[in-house]
Formats: structure tokens, sequence, C-alpha cells
């Protein structure tokens, strides 16, 4: 049985997102995102980007190929013109660029989230190039799961729900798989805070069942200004119907839930969240089912 829940259930506030770029259209694109969500919730960004054996002349040259967050607030009509970096901060947007040099990409950035570990992680996936030849192999993967933080995904195609243009944001349907293992409540939760601090109103929520209509578990519905929700059941296979909600709804933002003592690609039940994210057009966000 599902009933509805005011505002006062606790929040989980997002304190710092980290954002690893290979300075690509699509790391632009996750990078936008992830600067939106730091300006809502006044947060520390890091972006953070690592190649092998920069000389001083390539490491000046990578530099400026930083995503400017002065330009783009500018571009977004938040900063004036020749904004210096204090106005940035007293957004409350505090921000860190890193880059480090090494072969392996991968463990440079494991070792930075172990000591500076993150409430959310924003990166692009499926990329061809520079993060691309980590994405084909296990890096988001242990990203997730060595940092213990929600992950938000931006394909390569299809859309965001944050313009790079003028950063507006398009957040008003979202679809969340629901199983009882795991158990989609902190997803939920998690799900509630991001579109209140997004302040998004008049969403959409659609929870998705792959079963039998008396195997959908209780749940607690989040309230928020002109939020429905909205359930459906469907039979037959979980990606193909996930998939296929989402397309044929045009949904802008999937959420799944991962257990999350396990691998990130092991989410509702074997490679699920793998095969989702290959085939998804819109961002999916992945939330472990419990804190660790």
């Amino acid at each position: 049985m599902e009933r509805s829940v005011e505002s006062e259930r606790p929040r989980s506030p997002i304190a710092s997102i980290f954002h690893p770029s290979d300075f690509s259209e699509a790391s632009e694109v996750a990078f936008a995102h992830a600067l939106k969500l730091a300006l809502k919730a006044k947060a520390r960004l890091t972006i953070m980007h690592v190649d092998s054996d920069l000389s001083p002349e390539e490491a000046g040259r990578h530099w400026s190929d930083f995503p400017s967050v002065r330009t783009t607030l500018t571009r977004w009509g938040i900063l004036p013109g020749a904004a210096r970096r204090k106005e940035v901060e007293k957004l409350g947007v505090h921000v860190q660029k890193i880059l480090a040099s090494g072969s392996d990409p991968l463990g440079s950035i494991l070792r930075h989230l172990e000591d500076y570990p993150p409430d959310l992680i924003v990166l692009a996936t499926h990329q061809r190039e520079g993060l691309a030849r980590w994405m084909h192999k296990p890096v988001a993967e242990p990203l997730a799961r060595r940092s213990g933080a929600m992950t938000l995904l931006l394909p390569p195609l299809g859309k965001g729900f944050v313009s790079r243009d003028d950063g507006t944001v398009t957040l008003k349907k979202i679809l969340v798989p629901v199983d009882h293992t795991p158990h989609p409540q902190l997803a939920l939760d998690k799900t509630a805070s991001l579109a209140r601090g997004l302040e998004c109103d008049d969403t959409e929520f659609v929870l998705l069942h792959v079963g039998s209509q008396e195997k959908i578990p209780a749940l607690d519905l989040p309230h928020g200004a002109g939020w429905t929700w909205k359930k459906i059941v469907r039979q037959g296979d979980v990606v193909e119907r996930i998939l296929q909600i989402g397309g044929d709804w045009d949904a802008d933002l999937m959420v799944l839930t991962t257990e999350g003592h396990l691998d990130f690609l092991d989410a509702l039940r074997g490679s699920t969240t793998e095969r989702v994210l290959r085939g998804s057009h819109c961002p999916v966000l992945v939330v472990p089912a419990r804190n660790d």
C-alpha cells in the first residue's frame, strides 16, 4: 500500500558533487547538469581530468580545456559578463578543478574519491575517446561502488534535463522501476529531494513494476507541489519493459536502485542496470539501496 507523505521526510542534502571529464561534448552536457545541481544545492563541485605524462606545455593547454563555470553562468544569465571568481562563490558554489597525470585514470580517480567521497557523481557514458576508453572497461562500476554515492549518468544520445544553453530544467517525467529487492524507498526519497532542489513542480512520477500486481512493494510517496504518482504493472522481460515505457512515455529521467554492497551493474537483478544504461536515451540516476 502506498501513502503520500509531506515534505517532513528527512532530505538527503547534496554537499559535494564530483564530475570526471574528458573535455568531450558529452562531458559538456554532464558538466551542465553537475553545475546546475551544485548551484541549486550550494555544493562543492569538483571537476577532474586525468591524462598520461603531461608536459608543462600540455598541462597549460589542458587547464584551458576545462569547462568554464563563469562563462556558463554568464550564458545562463546568472552572472554578469567578466564576473570574477568571488562572484561564483557568492552564489554558494565552490569549484575545484583537478588536472592529474598518470597512466591509470581510474586509479587516480578512485584514490581521490577515497580521500574525498562525494554525495553525487555526474558523468557521461559510452563516449568514444578520453573517458570513453575507461567507460568500455568497468570504470563507472567501481566509481559508484567504491564511492558509495549516487551516480547520475548522461547518455551520449538523446536528451538531458538541464539545458547547456540557458540552464533551464525540464524534469517533468520521472520513471522509477520498483521491486522488493532491492527496495526502492531510499531511491524515491533521494529522487524527491533532487526534484525539490531543482524546484520542479507539476512533475509526474511513474512507478513501474514488472511482475505480478501482488508483489508491488509498499512505498511512502513523497509530496511536492503539483506532483502526481502513477503505478504501472507490466509482464515480460524487465529491461525491455523499462526501456519501452521510458521511450514511449518520453521520460526525462530514470531512477534505478542498486544493491549498494554489490557491483554497480548488478542493480535490480543480474545485469539489468547495465542493459538499461546501454539502451536508455535519457539520464539515469543510480541510487544505492543502502548507505554503507
